[in-house]
């Protein structure tokens, strides 16, 4: 009987010193990131984009004084048959306000090179939407976004969006 305590006690200093390193890399990892406000990816289906399916976005902010950027992350596969994407992003404030953008971005240069950091034949992508901007509001914004090509798109993987507050400096060089 003694062997199974002893066996128990040191089963369970090994599992709590297992959640303690687990527990500790978590906050270490989400505090490597002081100003992100938000940020989420979207896997689209069979990751074939369809001309008509938006990927949605519910951001809430809070703070109406800082300045923010707001970026879409592509993740898409290297037989993308583009070099380009065109975006329409729609954004719905928490009063009711629209806006809605059209943008096109470059994912890969005039020699055929993804733009993005990649992994195999997976490239990812976070391209600047709206910089120094200030939400005039608190609460929810709504962003939804679609892909404006004219044609299903094959070989897109992931669409996210990131809102981050921007480091203001305060005199002295950056």
């Amino acid at each position: 009987m003694k062997v199974n305590e002893d066996f128990r006690n040191r089963s369970m200093r090994q599992l709590l010193f297992l959640l303690s390193i687990v527990l500790s890399l978590s906050i270490f990892i989400n505090g490597c990131d002081p100003d992100r406000v938000f940020e989420e990816n979207k896997e689209i289906p069979e990751y074939n984009w369809k001309m008509n399916d938006p990927v949605q976005f519910k951001v809430l902010v809070k703070d109406t004084v800082s300045s923010h950027a707001v970026y879409v992350n592509i993740r898409n596969f290297s037989d993308y048959p583009y070099s380009n994407i065109y975006l329409f992003i729609h954004v719905i404030s928490p009063t009711g306000a629209e806006l809605t953008d059209t943008v096109n971005f470059l994912l890969a240069d005039k020699r055929g090179k993804w733009l993005g950091r990649g992994l195999g034949d997976l490239y990812f992508l976070q391209l600047p939407y709206k910089q120094h901007i200030r939400f005039p509001y608190s609460g929810v914004y709504t962003f939804v976004i679609k892909q404006g090509m004219r044609t299903d798109l094959k070989g897109i993987r992931d669409v996210g969006l990131r809102v981050e507050r921007e480091k203001t400096y305060t005199g002295g060089k950056k």
